[in-house]
């Protein structure tokens, strides 16, 4: 059984699009294409599922058409609507270097001054320039670079170095 843990979120699936099975997939993170995956993991009634890829064209930088194995006409793609889809940590590219801020949801945020765990991210606000922390009690913490000072992906967490008062906001 896949945990949550295990997994993070890159995208959700959108309308079917023809009738051979293939379904809009909207994405966050193109690591499915930089690793060369042979599955992602939709999440069917709360429960992670793995579906093995057959093959994916891009329409745009953040949209692609997906053909699952198995998912061969519009009306089983259609089931799949509005699956979120994640991709599984072990398979990503993170030792490279190369870590996206969509596989930093789930990890503990670190104050490097005190070395406690001020709170989880729960997700990246990427909609301006400034990148931002969500934490699960709703702060709004700043992801820049010059801040972080270490990104621990054994053990989940990311150290950084909090801007004076940004807790008490």
């Amino acid at each position: 059984m896949i945990r949550r843990e295990e997994v993070y979120k890159i995208g959700r699936l959108g309308k079917a699009h023809g009738i051979k099975g293939e379904i809009s997939f909207l994405f966050d993170d193109d690591v499915f294409d930089r690793v060369d995956a042979d599955y992602l993991i939709l999440d069917i009634d709360s429960i992670l599922v793995p579906f093995f890829i057959e093959e994916y064209r891009f329409k745009t930088d953040s949209n692609a058409l997906m053909k699952f194995e198995g998912i061969d006409s519009q009306e089983q793609a259609r089931d799949l609507t509005g699956c979120d889809v994640f991709f599984p940590r072990e398979l990503t590219d993170e030792e490279e270097g190369d870590i996206s801020w969509a596989s930093l949801v789930g990890f503990d945020l670190v104050d490097a001054q005190t070395e406690t765990v001020v709170g989880k991210i729960a997700s990246i606000d990427d909609a301006t320039i400034n990148i931002l922390f969500e934490l699960e009690d709703g702060k709004l913490i700043p992801a820049s670079e010059e801040l972080i000072t270490n990104v621990d992906t054994k053990q989940h967490q990311i150290i950084i170095q909090l801007p004076e008062g940004i807790l008490e906001l």
